[in-house]
């Protein structure tokens, strides 16, 4: 039997997120190098959930500082480094140079970790005037590798489909592309099609419903979607309406898992292609995951919850058209963030454009200031002048 999402469930989801801030259970403990992934489910989560008004404006401000402290910035004449860690693991303060030396070789930006960092700021309305966009997309193209792929970070890193996506997601979130070899990139990823039509996370893999997610939202956010055929857009349509089995399942012969209800109904909305879905099939499962006692959703019917599955098949419920949830606030699919902090993040761009053409104006009058005092007027001895800088007519 399914629940629907009513108020009291709804307030049972956000308080579930609402403990993720406070402490992490054991279950969990591995995974507190990552502590910014959990934060953006908490904090996007209560955001998706019309719930973020439980965030007091005095823990808003702790977690943005939070999420700041988390910056790596390179040090003159060493490699780009750039970007957000998980935590504060290797954030030290110690007066011993030798273990401050030894503790920086460790300090990286990691490219899942910015991506989630920076949706984290901007769904709490911080506007990242702390950043410095080159510097970190800087960092971005610094880890990409000569097929177009992109390593999570400087050193000892994968390199696969789901770091193009959060390359991808950094730099148009950030409205700059600096370095970033788009083309590249794109080769990539069209590499990574298989025979069945579905994305692999690496080229000669296996077609994957999560990486075929982050192939096609990392075409959107770089505005190459269209350079793919409308054949080939169908036949990846196909494979992606072909997931589902009640809900959706991330490869053949697999299980559905509430994620997928994300992963592949992200995907078919970035093709315009939902609708071509069971809803009520989907919806019904993802909501029999949920635990109706304390809260959040799990990967399968009667198991454990956790932040991931909570928050990806609360989003993945927001596409339902027939008997969809309203009361869930409306999320971009390619960037996976409220359309409340996508507005909130044009303005930024906005303001940001604005800003490179005051700037290119105020450039363009230095340079124009420099020339006319750099210019020597030779006059005659009694010639009348007016102006140092402009002869008498």
């Amino acid at each position: 039997m399914s629940y629907g999402l009513n108020i009291d469930r709804i307030n049972k989801h956000a308080k579930y997120f609402m403990r993720f801030l406070d402490v992490l259970p054991a279950n969990l403990a591995s995974h507190d190098c990552t502590r910014g992934t959990i934060v953006f489910f908490a904090v996007c989560g209560l955001d998706v959930l019309n719930s973020l008004d439980l965030i007091t404006e005095a823990r808003r401000k702790h977690i943005i500082d939070w999420i700041y402290g988390n910056l790596v910035t390179p040090r003159p004449e060493h490699r780009c480094c750039s970007g957000f860690q998980g935590g504060r693991f290797v954030m030290i303060k110690n007066d011993n140079e030798e273990l401050l030396e030894n503790v920086r070789c460790f300090q990286w930006g990691h490219l899942a970790m910015t991506y989630t960092s920076i949706g984290i700021l901007v769904t709490l309305g911080d506007d990242l005037s702390r950043l410095d966009r080159k510097i970190i997309v800087d960092g971005v193209a610094a880890v990409q590798r000569s097929d177009g792929s992109f390593s999570a970070c400087i050193d000892g890193s994968e390199h696969d489909m789901r770091f193009v996506f959060c390359a991808a997601a950094i730099c148009h979130m950030l409205d700059y592309w600096g370095d970033v070899n788009k083309e590249k990139m794109y080769q990539f990823i069209m590499n990574s099609i298989r025979y069945d039509n579905g994305f692999s996370q690496h080229t000669y893999g296996e077609g994957h419903g999560g990486t075929t997610y982050c192939a096609l939202a990392a075409l959107e956010l770089s505005g190459q979607l269209n350079r793919i055929s409308a054949a080939a857009l169908e036949d990846i349509k196909r494979w992606c309406i072909f997931r589902q089995v009640n809900g959706f399942q991330g490869r053949p012969n697999k299980p559905a898992d509430t994620c997928y209800s994300f992963w592949i109904g992200a995907a078919l909305q970035i093709l315009n292609a939902f609708h071509l879905t069971d809803f009520e099939s989907n919806r019904s499962y993802v909501l029999e995951t949920q635990d109706n006692v304390v809260g959040g959703f799990a990967k399968w019917p009667q198991s454990t919850t956790d932040p991931f599955h909570t928050y990806l098949g609360i989003c993945g419920l927001t596409f339902t058209e027939k008997g969809g949830e309203s009361l869930l606030a409306e999320i971009m699919p390619s960037l996976n963030i409220s359309k409340r902090a996508y507005e909130n993040l044009k303005i930024l761009h906005s303001k940001w454009s604005f800003q490179n053409v005051e700037d290119g104006y105020q450039g363009t009058y230095r340079h124009l200031a420099k020339e006319l005092t750099e210019t020597k007027i030779s006059v005659e001895e009694d010639e009348l002048v007016t102006s140092p800088l402009i002869r008498a007519q």
